[in-house]
């Protein structure tokens, strides 16, 4: 009986500099993802332009996003790592589902909604149906388990939603092509006999699932903040390290014995976060050793605990980045066996939806 084989997909967008926020609540994921399934990490440059970029930037960032997975512990020989423009399945399966995804799915995504603000007229179109490409850079490997953010799982399911609206619009091609797929417990009144997508799962968390910023603790960390002292970049040296985190925002009372007391301290439980995030403990246990104490005595405890974690990637980061054409070569290599895996998936869905192709 065919099976889907337990595929991985996930990526980064090198649309800014890569923070503390993609490393905790991302690439450390990553890393643990490796032991136990087949793993695809991809730089997506394509979801990046959905908005103005720097081309020489973009390049930058590129390599420097390559950079961090492979500081951090990502295996490019065991996995495959690769920039997602050398991969052109991505955009053609993105144009299928692209008349397949449904108007008012779109429509829904409230991700547009924050970017596009009240220009929504004078954002591109990419911005508007980049999940249809999100989900084709998730199908296109029949991944079955995706790593997402809180934020990111509305477009899992509407990639789920476009897998499925697939299987059931083409089933009897599907089936009559044999490139089916048995499937077990299904919903007969509305699933087709065999399908060709599966219904990637989400895998949910990472030490830090949403990192906030260091100078307002409603907002997610992100690289498009006005100020550089609102996050942490893996590429800060020690010293930047610790001036962030000293000037902080924080708020006048101790911190407090229990979890229950950070409840209406954004700052104060970001930052206990952090501190649980990179040692490897709870929230409770951080709190059971510096609970009661001021953020003067706190900080200095984090600052050591962040540059003893942080220092030794930043520095692989800089030596790999001083070899550009190292970081290409990876690029390079993990798309060729991305397209491997890629094309023929590709080739099968331009024989479902009728597409005469080059054999």
């Amino acid at each position: 009986m065919a099976t889907f084989e337990p595929r991985v997909f996930s990526g980064i967008q090198p649309s800014g500099n890569l923070h503390l926020g993609n490393y905790l609540g991302a690439i450390t994921k990553f890393v643990d993802l490796q032991s136990s399934y087949n793993c695809v990490f991809c730089v997506v440059d394509q979801h990046a332009i959905t908005v103005w970029q720097d081309p020489e930037g973009l390049v930058r960032r590129t390599r420097e996003v390559t950079a961090g997975f492979l500081a951090s512990g990502i295996d490019p020989e065991k996995h495959i790592v690769f920039n997602q423009s050398q991969v052109a399945a991505h955009a053609q399966l993105a144009w299928v589902f692209n008349c397949v995804a449904r108007m008012g799915w779109l429509n829904r995504m409230t991700q547009f909604k924050d970017k596009a603000g009240k220009n929504r007229e004078n954002v591109s179109t990419g911005l508007f149906v980049y999940p249809n490409l999100m989900s084709a850079d998730i199908l296109i490997y029949k991944a079955t388990h995706v790593p997402v953010g809180e934020d990111q799982k509305q477009h899992l399911e509407l990639a789920r939603d476009t897998a499925q609206k697939f299987n059931i619009d083409y089933a009897e091609r599907i089936a009559a092509l044999g490139y089916g797929v048995e499937n077990i417990g299904r919903d007969v009144t509305t699933d087709p006999e065999q399908i060709f997508f599966p219904q990637p799962e989400p895998l949910i968390g990472g030490p830090a699932p949403r990192v906030m910023s260091l100078r307002d603790g409603s907002k997610k960390m992100s690289s498009s903040d006005a100020s550089d002292k609102a996050r942490i970049n893996m590429t800060d040296d020690e010293d930047t390290i610790a001036l962030k985190i000293r000037k902080a925002k924080t708020d006048p009372q101790a911190l407090p014995s229990e979890v229950d007391g950070l409840e209406g301290r954004a700052e104060a439980s970001n930052l206990v976060g952090i501190y649980a995030a990179l040692s490897g403990a709870s929230k409770e246990d951080v709190l059971g050793e510096y609970g009661g104490l001021e953020f003067s005595k706190f900080k200095p405890a984090l600052i050591e605990l962040s540059v003893s974690k942080l220092s030794p990637i930043t520095g692989e980061m800089r030596r790999l980045m001083d070899d550009a054409s190292y970081i290409d070569g990876v690029l390079a290599k993990g798309a060729e066996r991305a397209e491997a895996i890629a094309n023929p998936i590709l080739d099968q869905v331009k024989d479902i939806v009728g597409f005469i192709r080059r054999k």
